[in-house]
């Protein structure tokens, strides 16, 4: 609706004639009140539109996480702490191993023999 100003004098005379002078000012209080209950009914019948679509898609999305086929995103965390992960228990592995193992008694240490010096070389001219 399109109203200039005009068309609204033209409305106003109108109702004036028709109404009169004396049940006009009434008639405005009655009209403005059926107006803000009908945009306060709107607003709400609006309100709960949205509200319910809201409700739909959550809904529609709890579905979609609890359907079997698709997996849960893996977090960048689990990616570089699993080869971390993984070396630790290896090595608590092999730490237990090597702990758990009976060790072997010391072999005894001999000692070298004893280099002697070579003999001193006979001279030719003695001879």
């Amino acid at each position: 609706m399109n109203l200039g100003m005009p068309e609204m004098i033209f409305i106003f005379l109108l109702a004036l004639v028709v109404v009169g002078p004396r049940k006009l000012p009434e008639l405005g209080r009655q009209l403005g009140k059926f107006l803000a209950e009908f945009k306060r009914a709107s607003n709400e019948f609006k309100n709960q539109l949205e509200t319910e679509m809201l409700n739909i898609e959550l809904e529609e999305r709890a579905k979609k996480q609890q359907d079997p086929k698709v997996l849960p995103a893996e977090e960048p965390w689990e990616r570089l702490m699993r080869p971390l992960t993984e070396t630790v228990s290896r090595t608590r592995q092999e730490l237990a191993s090597v702990m758990n193992s009976t060790p072997e008694p010391p072999q005894p240490r001999i000692p070298p023999a004893p280099v002697e010096p070579p003999a001193p070389a006979k001279s030719a001219d003695n001879t």
